[in-house]
Order: structure tokens, then sequence, then C-alpha cells
């Protein structure tokens, strides 16, 4: 088993990779850490249905994690690795890339809080249909993410961050 273990100002959680279903996409994050690409990175994201229920067409609850650039990193094309292909789906402490194209990442991963099928293939967060790319699952520090899930502010791109020291890679 391998994991990623997450230190922030809130306190740590481990996500358990699944390279079983999704080995691309959790190599991809191995070697982000493995570099240390994620040292003074942030919670840099943070969507809420009850913050953001009104204005967004697919509501959703997630804590968004990433490099030291968030969503400014330079984008990679690696595999999309769907729900469709892997079996894995969005439900509570799932862990997802984010992305903007299928396969376009930026050194960002994120949280459900709850089951989000909007963001599973066929699901219809991006007009594309492809959802996103799961890849493993928080399975200590929930708290954690529940804790940074309740300062959401009004626009999901917080103005003040929650600090990332480090994301270290461990199996």
């Amino acid at each position: 088993m391998a994991f990623l273990d997450v230190a922030t100002e809130l306190g740590s959680f481990s996500v358990m990779l699944r390279p079983d279903a999704a080995p691309v996409t959790c190599d991809y994050f191995a070697r982000l850490a493995r570099s240390g690409a994620f040292h003074n990175g942030s919670i840099f994201r943070i969507v809420s249905t009850s913050k953001h229920g009104g204005v967004e067409a697919s509501p959703i609850d997630v804590v968004q994690v990433g490099t030291s650039a968030g969503m400014d990193e330079q984008r990679t094309r690696i595999r999309h690795e769907h729900t469709g292909l892997t079996g894995l789906q969005h439900v509570r402490w799932v862990v997802s890339t984010a992305r903007f194209e299928p396969g376009e990442v930026y050194g960002s991963f994120f949280a459900c809080l709850q089951r989000e099928p909007a963001l599973d293939f066929g699901g219809n967060r991006h007009a594309d249909g492809q959802g996103f790319a799961a890849f493993g699952s928080v399975v200590s520090g929930h708290e954690v993410i529940e804790q940074a899930h309740i300062r959401a502010e009004e626009h999901p791109c917080l103005s003040t961050r929650i600090a990332v020291a480090n994301i270290r890679y461990r199996d």
C-alpha cells in the first residue's frame, strides 16, 4: 500500500492511493510528492453546497489541495483514468485529481465530503461528461478535511489559503 501524508496548519491527514485502479494518476501524485513539489502548498479552493449551491449548476462539497502555484501550475498531460475505467466512484472521502480538459492536470487534488455523482464519468460537473480521475481515499485525519471545509468563503478560491507544509509519499 502507498500513501500521501498531508501536513496542514489544521493538522494532518493521509490518503491511501489506489494504483491497482488508477496507476497513472497515482504515479503522477507520487512523483510530485517525492520531488517536493507540494512543499509550502495550500488548501486553496473549497467548494460548498451551503455557500455556492445557488450559483453553481452542479454544486459539490470538496476541499482542494495543491502545490504552491495552485491553479497557476503548469499543466501536465496524463492518461485520464475516469471512473468508468477504474470502477472508483466519488463517494465520501474519495480523493480525485483536479483537471481542466480530460487528462490535463496541474498538481492539485480534492477530497469529497459526500457522494458526488456529478464528478463521475457521465456526470455533469464538466460539459464533456468525462468526469474526474479518482485515485484514492482519505483514511485518517477526516476531521482536518471537515475543519477546512467549514472555512469555505463566498468564492470557492480562498482569499486566505490554508497552509500545507508538505505532502510526503510513503509506501
